[in-house]
């Protein structure tokens, strides 16, 4: 029996395949060697000569990273643990009190954001998978007070519906210059981005305490109150831009395609009517990536990198790469084994002038980028044993 490339059955084949690495019979990707001890020195395009140290190592997949006043760093593990990394060491215990997860497939404990106020009031804010009826999972926002190890008054602010599949689960949260509370949710299946009364495939925006503003764009127009934006995949990046105040995401497209948005409230972003990406199959998603009255991307990947984390250089310890943007990236082109750091140098007006792929040598999942409050990046390899790691420049 034969199938043509647009079938279901041979998506479905192709996906398949992808999933499990295999192509002709043999495994797809290139090995990756244990990470090692580190550190490794670097040289650059325009930072010429950096360090790549571990400062922490046997996380489990790690997810996110949230910089608290103290100086401690907490990190979420996608198997569902929030733990403590003090004075460059990893506290062997847990924070108690996280809600269950379900891990499977790509969900679990992902983000995690300290309230604005977090040094009066001690609030947590966590992404993840809820656990729901018959082995399903829903993208899900809990919030609760850290108190001496644990946490407590843990309360779930907004759930979305239940899906029965493993991805499309991936959420993010960022407070706004508007201390507004931002989350993304997955919309990879069907037409639910793009559905009214779906949270899935959107940008939510919200009270600190989980409620819809008054001043949100689709209020009182036949939409969920909470909808900020529409028309997402899968977000795996979201972040407040520290030097123009504005809310910019990323998405995963499917076969390529992966993007930046700069988001604006109200608008559509095209998933999963638009896309410049490709079906798992080879089949374009549209014939034509762009359309009058949908927000059009800032940059996209084309191959796909599996964009993940994301954030803009604002310290003085790299003079070179000030308010240039970083990227994770889990792997390249659907090659296994080639992920990476880009960093993108825009112009004036947010036109893109260069890429530059970093650490390919080290052949990591970089999963999560952010800058420290000390001026220097810290990156999450998403691994079974995952590390936190540390660019700075070189002695």
């Amino acid at each position: 029996m034969q199938h043509n490339q647009s079938s279901p059955i041979t998506k479905l084949l192709f996906l398949g395949l992808l999933v499990t690495g295999f192509a002709h019979g043999q495994p797809i990707g290139i090995p990756v060697p244990p990470l090692g001890a580190g550190p490794w020195t670097f040289d650059t395009a325009e930072q010429h000569k950096i360090q790549v140290s571990v400062v922490a190592s046997g996380l489990s997949h790690p997810w996110a990273i949230a910089f608290m006043p103290d100086g401690d760093l907490l990190v979420t593990e996608r198997p569902g643990r929030l733990r403590v990394i003090r004075d460059g060491v990893l506290d062997p215990q847990a924070i108690s009190g996280v809600p269950e997860v379900r891990s499977e497939g790509n969900g679990g404990l992902q983000d995690v954001a300290l309230h604005p106020d977090f040094a009066e009031n001690r609030l947590v804010y966590l992404t993840y998978t809820k656990p729901m009826e018959n082995g399903w999972g829903a993208p899900a926002l809990a919030m609760g007070r850290l108190e001496a190890g644990a946490l407590i008054d843990v309360r779930d602010l907004i759930v979305t519906e239940a899906y029965e599949g493993n991805s499309g689960l991936n959420s993010r949260i960022a407070f706004g210059g508007d201390r507004k509370l931002y989350m993304s949710t997955g919309g990879r299946i069907e037409n639910v981005a793009q559905e009214p009364m779906s949270l899935r495939g959107k940008v939510l925006r919200m009270e600190d305490d989980g409620t819809a503003p008054a001043d949100n764009p689709f209020i009182n127009r036949g939409y969920r109150p909470e909808i900020y934006t529409l028309g997402h995949r899968n977000t795996l990046g979201l972040m407040l831009h520290p030097l123009t105040g504005e809310l910019w995401q990323h998405e995963n497209g499917p076969n390529g395609g992966d993007e930046i948005n700069i988001l604006a409230p109200g608008r559509n972003y095209g998933w999963p009517e638009l896309s410049f990406g490709r079906y798992y199959s080879g089949e374009r998603v549209t014939e034509h990536p762009t359309r009058e009255g949908v927000e059009s991307p800032l940059l996209v990947w084309l191959p796909a990198i599996a964009a993940a984390g994301m954030t803009v250089y604002t310290g003085e310890k790299f003079p070179a790469w000030k308010g240039n943007l970083f990227v994770g990236s889990l792997r390249q082109g659907g090659i296994p084994g080639t992920g990476h750091l880009q960093r993108i140098v825009f112009n004036e007006r947010t036109e893109e002038l260069r890429r530059e792929s970093m650490l390919t040598e080290l052949r990591q999942r970089i999963r999560e980028v952010r800058e420290g409050p000390d001026g220097l990046l810290y990156l999450l390899t998403d691994e079974d044993d995952g590390a936190l790691l540390r660019i700075e420049p070189s002695p």
